[in-house]
């Protein structure tokens, strides 16, 4: 996938980080680590700045490996794994809550319309009480 020219810094002192580490998806280790081809994939909403919101699986990750994301899945350059595996390159134009599935006997991808995307759980409490404002936020 190419960039335009437009997101290419145009020298040193002008790159940014996003620039620098390029616009990244969490990638399952397996894909290195077991060599397997990605399976699985869907878009969430970006978590920051060089976050495309892709999140790519070989589609054997257990429940247990998913829950822990800091050691299991890893941050990519999408553009890395287009190189990988070209197949991706028109799959991650689409946006957010689009995701993409292709059996193991299949070179094809299909989209899945039936999939829950997770989403982060932040708990938030809403108070008019200044008191208890000033309580919780110590």
């Amino acid at each position: 996938m190419k960039s335009p020219d437009i997101d290419k810094p145009t020298s040193v002192e002008s790159e940014t980080n996003q620039t620098k580490n390029g616009f990244l998806a969490l990638v399952s280790k397996m894909v290195f680590e077991e060599k397997l081809p990605v399976r699985f994939m869907y878009k969430t909403v970006p978590e920051h700045l060089n976050d495309t919101g892709w999140r790519m699986f070989t589609g054997y990750e257990t429940p247990e490996y998913l829950e822990d994301e800091v050691t299991n899945l890893i941050p990519v350059d999408v553009e890395k794994m287009v190189t990988i595996d070209p197949s991706l390159e028109e799959l991650v134009q689409y946006n957010a809550g689009t995701v993409w599935e292709r059996a193991p006997e299949s070179d094809g991808w299909e989209r899945v319309y039936d999939y829950r995307i997770p989403s982060a759980q932040t708990e938030v409490s809403i108070t008019n009480d200044v008191d208890r404002f000033n309580e919780e936020g110590k």
